[in-house]
């Protein structure tokens, strides 16, 4: 029998801004301390909607892509890492290069920390901590057959469009299956004239 193959999805329809990812993040051990998911407001002048933020994984990283150091690692199975400390040099490349906005410069300690999958975990079989403790299923690890036979209204989309360039990420977002969506469009959300919480709830409501 094959062995099961878990992946990470993303639901943010799903977050009820309960928090409880970013407290389960600042546990794990090789984060020392810090929550590397982000918690955001979708459009807070409109609504209190929050959508958690975590890593996309990208498989072609732009992070890594514009790392001057060569700090910046992808592993076999597509998880790109945390900035390695020895060599980092804190230039600030990957966090403005990153189209989803996600890696962050520690100043203090000289280095740019991101999500990287709680690897530790998820490596031997294990959901990531902020995966485990969602009490709404924004945030799920587990088979694809899993999450279709859990949520047959919705769909996992892993391509997402920047203008002429198109990014596969490892992580998948879940998004309405009446949509029949191949990708989804950010700059044209960006700029469309209609709110950013009305946009959300036209990707995201089941």
């Amino acid at each position: 029998m094959p062995e099961a193959q878990y992946e990470f999805f993303i639901d943010p329809s799903r977050c009820i801004g309960c928090q409880s990812c970013v407290q389960a993040c600042s546990e794990c051990d090789t984060h020392k301390g810090q929550a590397m998911i982000h918690l955001e407001f979708v459009n807070r002048h409109y609504s209190t909607q929050t959508a958690p933020v975590v890593c996309m994984h990208c498989d072609s990283p732009t992070c890594a892509e514009v790392c001057p150091a060569d700090a910046i690692k992808k592993t076999p199975d597509g998880v790109v890492q945390t900035a390695r400390k020895p060599r980092c040099i804190a230039c600030n490349n990957c966090v403005l290069a990153c189209p989803f906005g996600v890696p962050k410069m520690n100043s203090g300690a000289e280095l740019m920390m991101k999500c990287d999958m709680c690897y530790d975990r998820t490596s031997i079989g294990k959901a990531p901590m902020c995966a485990s403790v969602c009490p709404s299923g924004a945030l799920y690890y587990g088979t694809r057959e899993q999450i279709e036979a859990q949520r047959p209204r919705s769909m996992p989309v892993n391509q997402f469009q920047f203008g002429q360039q198109t990014i596969s990420t490892k992580v998948h977002m879940m998004v309405p299956r009446t949509a029949h969506p191949e990708h989804i469009d950010v700059l044209s959300a960006m700029h469309d004239h209609t709110s950013g919480h009305d946009i959300f709830l036209m990707m995201h409501d089941e």
